[in-house]
């Protein structure tokens, strides 16, 4: 049987969406896919290059959205609107498959035709209605518009698996209202990767840890790494790599950052700030490296130790006579 998974690539750089049997899948890089595009239709003011819209609970907004037919064939897509998420992999902005549950934009959304056909190297531009809750929670409310090519390509893997293109555009929806901005930084791991005999090989730790936006506005956070040993030593200063540039409200994403050529004995802390607009917070976790082969040895010494001096205490009561 074969299995279908859809491949989404993003447009202008934005990784979007992948999803069906297997979960979320990983994304393309490309500005496109060299078929189609999707873009905000341009207004008096000129291109944009996503949707920034702003609308008070209850209200209704309309726009335009533009697909785009690069091949020299007609194409039909499926037109949508999904809410996005960072991806657990690299927090890249992603939005949800059709078959998923909506509740922001892509709840709210509804374009004038789910079905578009595009000739070839041509364009179709379809308005749209956004129609906010009275419910709406204030703050920002992140999705695309996407156009999904419901058409399953052969993979040219031995899996066979089909695959379903689709590219969006992103919607910066900002509902009025109090804005919280809110980061957190939880669960700061370490873990030792040393080898047995001490001074042999590498010295390296992997530090994981999770960076949370528990507030309703999209932060661009910042984060820095910082590690002291015994009496405040500095072992290591620096950013850490692979930070999203964009968290979305209430997204939270698990990072590591590998230390190499990490302390082999050593007592300290490692420690992770994170900031953004109007926001910063930290946490850390201490750590104790030492290695395998000096731990064994000495478990081994305070265990012969204490039973040597159990023997000698034993010793110690049987009467002389005995």
């Amino acid at each position: 049987m074969r299995k279908q998974l859809y491949a989404v690539l993003p447009l202008l750089g934005l990784p979007l969406l992948a999803l069906l049997l297997f979960g979320h899948a990983p994304t393309a890089r490309a500005a496109d896919n060299g078929n189609w595009s999707v873009y905000p239709a341009s207004s008096q003011l000129g291109a944009r290059p996503y949707f920034y819209l702003s609308a008070e609970p209850g209200a209704t907004l309309t726009d335009r959205v533009t697909v785009t037919n690069k091949s020299a064939a007609p194409l039909t897509f499926r037109l949508y609107a999904a809410d996005a998420y960072n991806t657990a992999r690299d927090g890249g902005f992603a939005v949800r498959a059709p078959n998923e549950k909506q509740r922001g934009v892509g709840a709210w959304t509804r374009p004038e035709r789910d079905r578009v056909t595009v000739p070839a190297r041509g364009s179709v531009t379809v308005p749209y209605t956004v129609t906010v809750p009275e419910t709406a929670e204030p703050g920002d409310h992140p999705g695309a518009l996407v156009a999904l090519d419901e058409r399953i390509s052969p993979s040219t893997g031995s899996v066979a698996v089909g695959i379903r293109q689709a590219v969006g555009a992103r919607v910066y929806l900002r509902v009025n209202g109090p804005t919280v901005p809110a980061l957190s930084v939880e669960d700061v791991r370490l873990t030792h990767d040393q080898s047995l005999v001490p001074g042999a090989g590498e010295s390296n730790a992997v530090i994981s840890y999770t960076l949370h936006n528990r507030g309703n506005v999209t932060l661009n956070p910042r984060v820095a790494l910082k590690a002291e040993g015994l009496f405040g030593r500095d072992l290591l200063s620096r950013k850490p790599t692979g930070i999203p540039s964009e968290l979305l409200p209430r997204q939270k994403i698990r990072l590591t950052e590998r230390w190499a050529g990490a302390p082999r004995l050593e007592w300290g802390e490692v420690r992770l700030t994170a900031a953004a607009r109007d926001v910063r917070e930290s946490a850390g976790v201490t750590f104790f490296a030492l290695p395998w082969l000096v731990a064994v040895v000495l478990v081994v010494a305070v265990a012969g130790t204490g039973l040597w001096a159990g023997v000698r205490h034993a010793r110690a009561r049987v009467p002389r006579g005995a």
